[in-house]
């Protein structure tokens, strides 16, 4: 999968569970779920705003903890989503962006069909089979500070130059 420099890219859109976290929950006996991310991930998250337009978390799940997370980072987030795919258009053309310019990092085969729109799609290390076959496999695991790879070892971008 050949990618291109960053500034090429206008939109990321990031799945959550899966993605930016381990993919495991934990719940309580009231039935409150929690889960684990990672801190670095927030990091990076300011130097890719500094890089492009868009970025967008979207979740089939609706969960205060994915309001929560997006409301600390400042990204826009959707959740409860059954259609991904229809939604990523509907962003694209509000946006007045071509999701050949965008890059969709997702872990499960719910994620599927955006994926195959995007120009990129990027997934962790344990990503369902499917995913994999689809897009760039990265090193680390969902939860694991992806986006700190995604920035630095696929897009090669000098960190140091945003300290």
């Amino acid at each position: 999968m050949k990618v291109k420099k960053i500034a090429s890219y206008k939109c990321f859109f990031f799945d959550f569970d899966g993605v930016l976290t381990n993919n495991k929950v934990i719940t309580n006996n009231l039935g409150n779920e929690y889960v684990i991310c990672n801190r670095s991930d927030g990091l990076y998250f300011n130097i890719l705003k500094k890089l492009t337009n868009h970025i967008f978390i979207i979740s089939t799940e609706k969960n205060r903890v994915v309001s929560a997370r997006s409301k600390k980072l400042k990204i826009s987030s959707y959740q409860g989503v059954k259609n991904k795919l229809q939604l990523i258009k509907e962003i694209s053309k509000k946006n007045k962006f071509n999701l050949e310019e965008s890059v969709y990092i997702g872990n499960d085969i719910n994620d599927y069909l955006a994926m195959q729109e995007c120009g990129l799609a990027i997934c962790p290390a344990d990503s369902h089979k499917i995913i994999k076959k689809i897009s760039l496999v990265l090193k680390r695991k969902g939860g694991e500070g992806i986006v700190s790879e995604i920035i630095e070892d696929i897009f090669k971008i000098n960190i140091k130059q945003y300290i």
